[in-house]
């Protein structure tokens, strides 16, 4: 294809448009080409040489259409400018060549090849007024400085991308930090609380004929606190006294309120008082200093040589007795807690601990943890006839993880078992299980 040849710049930038226009590359695209064709041409040009202009459409790899636009010097007395283009080109050895991709045309008469430059235009175009040319340099000199502008700021917004990118992972990775510190701190912090609890918790006491065992789990295990209390200790009089205490709430006011009840009854317990009045006068003691205080308690009183069991409840879940030949009874007597209306046992309740026995003293969070309490009790007797037979300090921990294989009402627990040691047993002692 034989190259248009030019010796005047404003001929030659009117030559790019209608390429730009003939192949309908997009504005932004065409300014640049517009701008880059005459600023390589312009030293050859005003140096008096001519430069030649060609343009075809070419297919890439794929099938992709591409504008082919090169510009030649041929035997200028100046080279062609390649540098600082608005439209980076590929140096040649006479010139510079520009390869664009085109679009889907937009008409039928426009999706047939277009090679060649058109036409440079009749008489009339060459004979442009000063004027006209002046303006169509200043709009050029426009174009250049908006197309300048529009790089630096794609240059602007592309650093400032990289800059929230960067800030933004360091803020995640602040994030994650601090969500490990304060994992951290939870677990520091419940470790603490779970060692003050265990130190208030009583020890354990040794008993001929008796085995304890005991199992307690908080509701949330970074936060151990909790309302659930036990207390055991061994009368003047020979007999064991047993208290479970259920504090209403969590945390560390559920925590108090059930140390005051066990140290209450441990106090009247110790005093002699009657196990049938000891619910009511814990009430009428720590009502005055704590009226918001509201606490379930179960008292049961064991005699070790004949196995004689008293037991006296303040609103408490009834204790399961389960005999050695597999029956169970599940000892129920009236009574209204701490903070209730009408506080106290209505009745003590008497039964007795044959050898082999085992009695089972809780919480409700042992039975109610899937929110129906008749299916906790029935689900409880199941677990106790499963792990009778196991040792006694294993026992209260095994029937909770029965009782917890599905949690619909999440609630601290506590598990207490007492087994009457067979007569060829060696010596019972007292141990309390996790």
């Amino acid at each position: 294809m034989t190259p248009h040849t030019f010796h005047d710049l404003s001929a030659l930038r009117r030559a790019v448009r209608r390429i730009c226009a003939a192949h309908r590359l997009p504005s932004r695209t065409g300014g640049r080409l517009v701008l880059s064709v005459a600023q390589a041409a312009g030293a050859v040009l005003r140096a008096g040489g001519p430069v030649r202009l060609e343009a075809a459409e070419q297919s890439a790899p794929g099938g992709t259409a591409l504008l082919a636009v090169t510009l030649r010097a041929g035997e200028a007395p100046a080279p062609l400018s390649t540098a600082d283009l608005p439209l980076p080109g590929r140096a040649t050895p006479d010139g510079v060549a520009w390869h664009l991709p085109l679009g889907e045309p937009q008409d039928p008469s426009a999706s047939a090849p277009r090679t060649g430059v058109p036409s440079q235009g009749g008489p009339c175009e060459t004979a442009t007024a000063e004027v006209y040319e002046a303006e169509i340099a200043a709009l050029e000199g426009d174009l250049g400085a908006a197309l300048s502008r529009v790089d630096t700021l794609t240059t602007e917004l592309h650093r400032l991308k990289d800059e929230l990118a960067e800030t933004n992972s360091g803020v995640l990775a602040l994030y994650v930090q601090l969500e490990e510190r304060d994992e951290q701190l939870r677990r520091a912090h419940g470790q603490i609380l779970r060692e003050l609890e265990d130190a208030l918790r009583p020890s354990p006491i040794t008993v001929s004929g008796l085995e304890f065992a005991v199992h307690y789990e908080p509701a949330d295990t970074d936060a151990p606190t909790g309302g659930d209390f036990y207390d055991w200790l061994h009368l003047p009089d020979g007999t064991v006294h047993i208290t479970i205490v259920d504090a209403l709430g969590h945390g560390v006011r559920s925590t108090r309120s059930a140390l005051n009840v066990t140290h209450a009854v441990r106090t009247l317990a110790l005093e002699g008082h009657p196990l049938e009045s000891i619910v009511a006068r814990t009430h009428d003691i720590l009502v005055p200093f704590d009226p918001e205080i509201m606490a379930t308690v179960l008292l049961a009183r064991i005699h070790p040589e004949t196995g004689a069991l008293r037991l006296a409840n303040g609103s408490h879940p009834p204790a399961l007795l389960l005999r050695a030949d597999g029956t169970s009874d599940y000892l129920e007597t009236r009574g209204r807690g701490i903070g209730f209306p009408l506080p106290g046992s209505e009745s003590v309740l008497e039964d007795t601990l044959h050898e082999g026995d085992l009695l089972v003293l809780y919480t409700d969070g042992l039975t109610e943890s899937r929110r129906d309490p008749i299916e906790g009790e029935a689900r409880l007797v199941k677990s106790a006839r499963a792990h009778a037979q196991r040792p006694v300090d294993e026992i209260p921990g095994a029937v909770a993880e029965d009782m917890h294989t599905v949690i619909l009402h999440s609630d601290d627990t506590l598990a207490l078992a007492v087994r009457r040691a067979p007569r060829d047993a060696p010596g019972a002692k007292a141990e309390a299980g996790g």
